[in-house]
């Protein structure tokens, strides 16, 4: 089982091997967390994104990294569900873009990885569901991954996600202040 540790930060600057953005179905780019990915990593990013879109929800792909600093080699691009009420399956499609995206990182081989929070920005999952679903699949999910790191934007997305790492924390993991 990963490792999993809660920081507040720019996702762009963990020292992983491969980062997920929270992308749209053209894996072109947008806004938040994909837009600030799309921007550090350079325009090549949206062309590699361009050649294996479409995404669906709750499935992910990977690119290169492109102008990422090392040791991120990859970025893996999952679309989250946009949030209708819960009545759509939008929980199972945000436990599946975790799942998806550790499955993709197996594949790659990447042996840590750093995810933001998936769909909570203007696809309005509710951020403290979305937390608690991230970390129960993270920890459901067989992948040789050793350290997940989840990256809030922000104090609250932090805290929600290390109430949800704490209501069954296993010795491994590790809420951090940072």
């Amino acid at each position: 089982m990963a490792s999993i540790e809660v920081i507040l930060g720019d996702i762009t600057h963990q020292q992983v091997d491969a980062i997920v953005t929270a992308a749209n179905e053209s894996l072109l780019g947008g806004g938040g967390v994909d837009g600030a990915v799309h921007r550090a990593a350079g325009p090549r990013l949206a062309q590699a994104g361009a050649a294996i879109a479409p995404c669906d929800p709750g499935d992910a792909k990977a690119t290169p990294a492109f102008d990422l600093n090392p040791p991120v080699r990859h970025i893996i691009h999952t679309v989250g569900p946009v949030w209708e009420g819960g009545g759509y399956d939008e929980a199972g499609i945000l436990a599946a873009c975790y799942r998806r995206s550790l499955q993709v990182a197996d594949e790659l081989q990447a042996r840590t990885i750093a995810f933001p929070t998936i769909a909570t920005g203007v696809y309005g999952y509710p951020a403290d569901d979305a937390a608690r679903i991230a970390i129960d699949t993270i920890r459901s999910t067989p992948t040789a991954v050793q350290r997940v790191l989840l990256v809030a934007f922000d104090e609250e997305s932090r805290n929600l996600l290390a109430a949800a790492l704490r209501d069954g924390t296993h010795p491994q993991d590790e809420p951090s202040r940072r």
